[in-house]
């Protein structure tokens, strides 16, 4: 079998729009929330209007989003296998919520942008800015909460199961091309003028999301059987699976759980670390993160390719060892040239993990009709992660006195417990085609 390339690259336009949203957003509302705040100032490369939070406070509202999402993108997968529309079972939710999440995005840094000098950090006194700011971060990550899951399932949807390794490795290099324009374009815009990251963003979002509905067409097959289904169903593709799947599907989603809490973290507080350790500008510290997304692009579909030979679980497992001895080499170690160097080499080995992760878990499935319902299980673990991660690692930097070095000590503790849940994995390889 042979993947058509075309199709799936087309198909990663979906992916392509939300990590352009989520690389600004990752870098940029974190320090909206703390800048003005007299210790995280002082590190500031030039002064930037915020509303002086602290980490842990920080942490807490990047995660208000997927709190939200918890509940949401775990039923859009089943829900979605079961909608009939003539435009397909995805596609409704993907061009309806998209529009939405982009004009919100585009209004979240207006508040930063209107808050008078002297008003700097003082929350307290903010509260219209403050109330604007949290509404179009909620309503962008509730309507993305939406059309995320939907836009995943289109690749198991389109793509037989001994070639979606391969094929989620053109997804992410799609994925990893957004987000290395959102961090090195988005930068240079930055320094312009501080909304544009976020009006760029949300303009190759749009596009994106025109070429995937204009080139992408989902199986008919598929459609017509949710046309004859009854009800919502939810979830009703996990009943009756075979124990020894439910088993190796808990020690897979508890994996990916404790892998995506280590990367959350690192994530959503590199950009502070930059300026309070490395001592760069908040847009040096995005371009020095976006040098993992360029391995991760670059070994995103070789990632895909290992797997098919030596199998998902242990490429997974030889990603998971070596992320972790680049992280701990990282907290020794924060000096700027060897981070840019560890992170290559950690952009690499994530790829090695990501890649294969969700494939793994959508050919737990018994059913090809189900796979949304396997994609929110993914999004079940991933987005219970992005919760917990930021405001794990958000307690542990106010508790180490504001020490953002300590990112790279929490994480790999994750990293270790992900790795002693995969060796419980015994199903997600690729089945044998037909």
């Amino acid at each position: 079998m042979r993947l058509d390339y075309k199709k799936v690259f087309l198909i990663g336009f979906g992916f392509f729009a939300t990590s352009v949203m989520w690389a600004v957003y990752n870098t940029y509302v974190p320090v909206f929330l703390q800048a003005g705040d007299p210790a995280f100032d002082a590190k500031l490369a030039v002064q930037t209007f915020g509303f002086g939070l602290s980490a842990t406070l920080t942490g807490f509202i990047m995660t208000l989003d997927n709190i939200a999402a918890f509940f949401i993108q775990p039923i859009m997968g089943p829900i979605s296998d079961r909608t009939y529309t003539r435009i397909g079972r995805r596609m409704p939710y993907i061009i309806t919520c998209a529009p939405i999440a982009v004009l919100a995005f585009a209004l979240i840094p207006l508040a930063p942008q209107m808050i008078p000098p002297e008003l700097n950090g003082q929350v307290d006194k903010l509260g219209g800015l403050f109330a604007f700011f949290v509404v179009s971060l909620g309503v962008m990550l509730l309507a993305m909460a939406v059309f995320r899951t939907p836009v995943i399932a289109l690749m198991p949807d389109l793509v037989p199961s001994p070639l979606r390794s391969q094929a989620n490795g053109v997804i992410n290099l799609m994925g990893g091309l957004g987000g290395i324009l959102a961090f090195l374009i988005g930068g240079l815009l930055y320094k312009i003028y501080r909304p544009l990251p976020f009006w760029f963003g949300g303009l190759l979002t749009l596009i994106a999301v025109a070429i995937l509905f204009w080139k992408v067409k989902e199986p008919k097959e598929l459609v017509e059987a949710a046309r004859h289904e009854e009800g919502l169903g939810v979830f009703r593709g996990l009943r009756n699976i075979p124990r020894e799947n439910v088993r190796s599907l808990t020690f897979l989603i508890l994996a990916i759980f404790c892998w995506f809490v280590g990367y959350n973290a690192v994530e959503t507080f590199f950009s502070s670390y930059g300026v309070a350790v490395l001592g760069v500008s908040e847009a040096t510290a995005g371009m020095i993160l976006s040098v993992a997304y360029v391995t991760f692009i670059l070994f995103s579909i070789p990632s895909g390719i290992i797997a098919s030979r030596i199998g998902r679980k242990r490429t997974i497992l030889i990603g998971l060892v070596i992320f972790t001895i680049v992280l701990v080499i990282a907290f020794f170690t924060p000096i700027v040239p060897v981070i840019i160097g560890l992170l290559a080499v950690g952009g690499l080995a994530w790829s090695l993990v990501n890649i294969n992760s969700l494939p793994m878990v959508v050919d737990t499935s018994t059913s090809e009709e189900v796979l949304g319902t396997y994609t929110g299980l993914y999004y079940v673990a991933g987005t219970l992660a992005a919760v917990v991660g930021p405001i794990l690692n958000g307690w542990v930097i106010d508790l180490t006195g504001r020490n953002y070095n300590t990112i790279f000590l929490v994480t790999p503790v994750f990293f270790v417990l992900a790795i002693l849940c995969m060796l419980g994995v015994t199903k997600g390889e690729a089945k044998t085609a037909a």
